[in-house]
This record gives C-alpha cells, sequence and structure tokens, in this order.
C-alpha cells in the first residue's frame, strides 16, 4: 500500500533526512517523549485524506504504491445496496464495513489505475477505509458487545465479520488459544447483539457456536464473558480480532503491550508481524517494548527500525538495521542483561559489574531528585568485567544510541585485543587507538615501578607528577569518547568520607547504602554534594549532552 516514508529530520543535525522504502513492518522506537506516537497520528492523518500537513512535526511525506489490478479492487469492494437505497444512473457503491461511497466506476478505474496523479482522491475514496489506528484509547473498546445486524448483508462490525467468515474466526481462536489457552467463541445468544466469550472448551462444531438453541445457550452459559477478564486479555483480543477481521491494509498501532505480559507482548508482536507477511499491507507501531519488538523481529516478516529522539530542541530520526538488533536478541550477555531496552532509553551507562551499576544508578538518581546535574532517561546496565564492556557498548553505539562506559583505573593494565575492543566499541579512530596503546603501556609501566597495589591505594595518586599528568592527559582522551575512568582507583574509593571500611564490592554495597540512606525527609539522607562521585556522575552528563561529543557514528 505505501512503498516509501521520509520525515523530517535525520540521524544526526545537518545530515540528509530519513527518507526509506517501507518493508511491511515499520516499528517506531525511543525514548518517551520523542515523537512515536505523534509520527503515527500523522501517519493516520495522511492514510485518510491525502494532504501533506504543513504543520506534521515528524512527517515529511508518503508514497503511496501503485495497485496491481485495479479492476479486482472494485470488484471485491463493491457492495449491494440497502433496501430502498437509491443509486445514481451509472454510479456503484464502493467500500468496506460502514464506508460507502456512489462514485461513476469508470472515475474510480482512473483513480486506482494512476495513484501518484491522484493521490487525495486515492486517499479519501480507497486508503481511508483501509486504515486502522488502534490507540490506547479504543484498544479495550475493540472488545466491546456489537450488534448482529443483518447478517444477509455486508458485515458492518469485526464481530459480524468474524460470525459470517468460519476460517477467520477460526484463525483468531488460534491465536487466542496459543495466548490464553482458552477458545475464542462469539456469543449470538442474546438476541440481537454478539459477545465475546472464552471456553475452557472449543465449540463441538459451528452450530454450536452459532446457534441459539438449548445446547448453544448451554454453552456459552459456561464460557468467561469478556468483559469479566483482565485488561491484557481484552487489549489483545481487541487487536487480533480487529486486525483479522477488519482486513486493514494500513495498520498503525500505539504502544500494542499496555497491559500485557512481557511474553504476550512478544507473541502479540509475532502474530500481527505474520498477519501483513506476504501481503501489500503496511504494520506501523510504536512501542516501548524490547519483548513485542523481538516478536517481531523473530516472526520474519521484513522490517524497518526507526529510532526517535528528541532532546534539546534537537530531533532525530534514525534506520537502524534488523540484523544489528537481532544479533543482540541472540547473544546470551546482552540478552541477559537487557541491552535492547537501551532502544527506549536516551541514554546508556555500562559498568564493570552489577555493584557498580547499582551505585552508580543510585547517584544519579539523587543527582536528578535534588540538582539539576543527574542524566534525565539513563538506562543503566553492567558487563561481567571490564573486557565485556565492549560487547555492550558496541551495539548501542553502532545504533546511534549514546552509551558511555565506567572503568576501573587498572583499565590501564589492560593491552592487546582488550583495550583496542574497549577503545574499539568507542568508535575512537583506529590510528588513535593505536598512538594511545603506546601510552598505556608506558604509564602502566610507572605504576608497576611502585610496586603496590594503584587499585586499591589511590590510583593515579601514587604517581610522580609528571607521570600523572601523562596518566591523566590519556584518561581526558577517553573522557571525550565517552569512556570514563575512575581515576581514584575503583568503586570503593567513593564517598570515603562515610567511613565505609570494606573492600570487598557486595559487602561495600550493602554499607555504603546504609549510609547514605534510604527516607530523603531524613536528616541521615545523603544529598549531592560538590566533587567525588556527585562530580564524576555529572561529568558524563556534560558528555551526553554535548552535541559535539565523539564516538557516535552517524
Amino acid at each position: 500500500m505505501i512503498s516509501k516514508i521520509k520525515l523530517k529530520f535525520g540521524s544526526t543535525p545537518g545530515r540528509p533526512a530519513l527518507d526509506t522504502n517501507t518493508t511491511p513492518i515499520t516499528v517506531f522506537v525511543g525514548p518517551n517523549n520523542s515523537g512515536k506516537s505523534k509520527v503515527l497520528t500523522e501517519i493516520y492523518t495522511f492514510c485518510v485524506n491525502g494532504i501533506v500537513n504543513g504543520g506534521n512535526l515528524i512527517l515529511d511525506h508518503l508514497v503511496y504504491k501503485p495497485i496491481a489490478n485495479p479492476e479486482s479492487e472494485i470488484i471485491k469492494h463493491t457492495l449491494s445496496p440497502r433496501q430502498n437505497e437509491f443509486i445514481q444512473p451509472g454510479q456503484i457503491i464502493f467500500g468496506k464495513g460502514p464506508y460507502r461511497v456512489q462514485i461513476r466506476k469508470e472515475s474510480l478505474l482512473t483513480i486506482l489505475s494512476d495513484v501518484a496523479s491522484n493521490r487525495q482522491d486515492y486517499s479519501n475514496y480507497y486508503v481511508s477505509f483501509n486504515t486502522t489506528m488502534i490507540d490506547g484509547q479504543s484498544r479495550i473498546g475493540l472488545i466491546e458487545p456489537q450488534q448482529a445486524g443483518d447478517l444477509q448483508g455486508h458485515p458492518q462490525t469485526s464481530l459480524q465479520v468474524l460470525f459470517k467468515d468460519n476460517s477467520k474466526r477460526h484463525e483468531v481462536r488460534r491465536i487466542i488459544k496459543d495466548a490464553f489457552k482458552k477458545f475464542f467463541v462469539i456469543d449470538p445468544t442474546s438476541l440481537g447483539q454478539f459477545r465475546i466469550r472464552l471456553s475452557d472448551v472449543a465449540p463441538s462444531d459451528d452450530m454450536q457456536e452459532r446457534g441459539i438453541h438449548e445446547d448453544a445457550v448451554n454453552f456459552h452459559s459456561k464460557a468467561l464473558d469478556i468483559a469479566l477478564a483482565s485488561d491484557g486479555v481484552k487489549a489483545f483480543t481487541g487487536i487480533i480480532t480487529t486486525l483479522i477481521a477488519g482486513d486493514p491494509k494500513v495498520i498503525l498501532i500505539d504502544e500494542p503491550e499496555a497491559f500485557l505480559h512481557p511474553s504476550l507482548a512478544a507473541n502479540l508482536g509475532k502474530e500481527v508481524s505474520n498477519s501483513v507477511n506476504g501481503s501489500t499491507k503496511n504494520l506501523f507501531v510504536s512501542t516501548h517494548s524490547a519483548y513485542f519488538l523481538m516478536g517481531c523481529i523473530q516472526s520474519g516478516t521484513p522490517i524497518n527500525i526507526i529510532r526517535l529522539t528528541y532532546s534539546n530542541n534537537v530531533a532525530t530520526a534514525r534506520i537502524l538495521p534488523s540484523e544489528k538488533v537481532l544479533r543482540v536478541m541472540r547473544h546470551p550477555l546482552l540478552r541477559s542483561v537487557g541491552v535492547l531496552n537501551g532502544l527506549f532509553y536516551e541514554y546508556v551507562i555500562v559498568t564493570e559489574g552489577d555493584a557498580d551499576r547499582a551505585f552508580y544508578q543510585e547517584i544519579n538518581e539523587r543527582l536528578l531528585m535534588f540538582t539539576s546535574k543527574g542524566i534525565p532517561n539513563c538506562l543503566f546496565l553492567n558487563a561481567q568485567n571490564k573486557q565485556t564492556i565492549h560487547e555492550i557498548m558496541n551495539p548501542l553505539r553502532g545504533m546511534g544510541i549514546p552509551c558511555a562506559a565506567i572503568v576501573d583505573v587498572d583499565v590501564i593494565k589492560e593491552g592487546g585485543t582488550v583495550w583496542s575492543n574497549l577503545l574499539n566499541s568507542a568508535f575512537i579512530p583506529s590510528l588513535t587507538v593505536s598512538s594511545t596503546a603506546t601510552s598505556r603501556s608506558h604509564i602502566k609501566g610507572r605504576f608497576d615501578e611502585k610496586r603496590i597495589d594503584f587499585k586499591k591505594n589511590g590510583g593515579v595518586d601514587i604517581l610522580d607528577p609528571s607521570d600523572k599528568e601523562a596518566c591523566n592527559n590519556l584518561f581526558d582522551q577517553l573522557d571525550e569518547y565517552g569512556i570514563f575512568t575512575v581515576r581514584k582507583g575503583e568503586l570503593e574509593s567513593w564517598l570515603r568520607g562515610l567511613g565505609v571500611v570494606s573492600k570487598h564490592s557486595p559487602e561495600w554495597l550493602i554499607q555504603i547504602f546504609e549510609k547514605l540512606g534510604e527516607d530523603s525527609t531524613s536528616q541521615n539522607y545523603v544529598k549531592p554534594d560538590d566533587g567525588d562521585v556527585w562530580e564524576f556522575v555529572a561529568k558524563i552528563g556534560e558528555w551526553f549532552t554535548n552535541p559535539n561529543k565523539k564516538g557516535i557514528p552517524d
């Protein structure tokens, strides 16, 4: 239906606006308030009226695909007149469901045969009734009882379609059974009205489900009225019934994962993706769920993933290669620490271990609570050690997500591939990586000459002044690319004024949290101050917000 989408901006300021061919699925991801829901509304408006709205903030324009066989589409959507409905001479009734319009067949054929020249008419007469928007307000209402109507006429509602079409109803039943271990049935026994029920057993035949005789009444009386089900069941069922019964060609779903357990969100992603696979349909989705996104990708349906951001009055849009996202999904380490969740945050910080992650995250929360120096909308992730940080940072940077790393001072001991992997994951130029390797080796030698554990006994402060300057110069260079070193040593070197003496990270973390306090109204609650770890985390925040920061590929 839609062959191309162009937005108003690109991956970074000054770069060309995103302009790409569509795939059956386009998923918009990104932080809160990045425009994901807004772009769906703008796409929907375009599809309904075919007009490029000058007030659009995100969408520049869409390009429709030509219809392969206009004649067959006219035949498919030509409706019979209702009783006493007058048809103008030479005209047909064209539409679907409640939408019906009288138009000359020759005029309609002209519109459908030359979509590019008749974009507005094409939208009004064809795309509009083939477009469905499902948002937070409408998803629950999709399962409400519907009028049975005249079953001899064209179906007007999704339940009328499913009641008459056994194959579509059975497909919905299969999906709901896989998701909830219940059988989807349509109950006609409230005469003149269709209701959705969920049965513990399948109907013995179509007559038991669709009849109003005693056996049918007894069957439906034992099934659960969907109105009594959870919001997750209602939302899932409403989306599935709408897609299968309505058979729209352009589907827009805003936050389909709402109310759903992660496994159900993944299931829904797979099923809605399967519903458009191998067709000319377009599915546009905005989501905050890594699980829904994984379901879409695992379906095997071709997909575009577009990450939107809006920060400091600057909007960006970037296509994320699905193969890179797939790698993150399949990699055991990346999957276990939730790296894919980084798609939905503005910034990501990766630490060496879980204790580091918990501590720095708490420090940032207090900076956000009491100062303007905290890092908003930031996801903290932990590697298994400094040797595996690159495995997390590289794919995130590669997808254009600002990702910083925090490493202990003994990173200076890591030569060879450990050093190069870390710097390469920050997209530091290869010549710079080579030159820093030489500096690192010389500085390591100076530390070795001291013959003490510099990580636990002062870090760079144990060096002679000139050597300390050289070491800080190297770390300053890494700072520019978002690799931040704890120059005093390690995690346990922070906040020593609180009197925590343990040298073992898990035990130290428990004690430091006790010292920090948990009640923000208490006099003993530790609030941000100048220097120390507060300044360190604030410096990372400055790197994130620097429009000229290094290490983020275009």
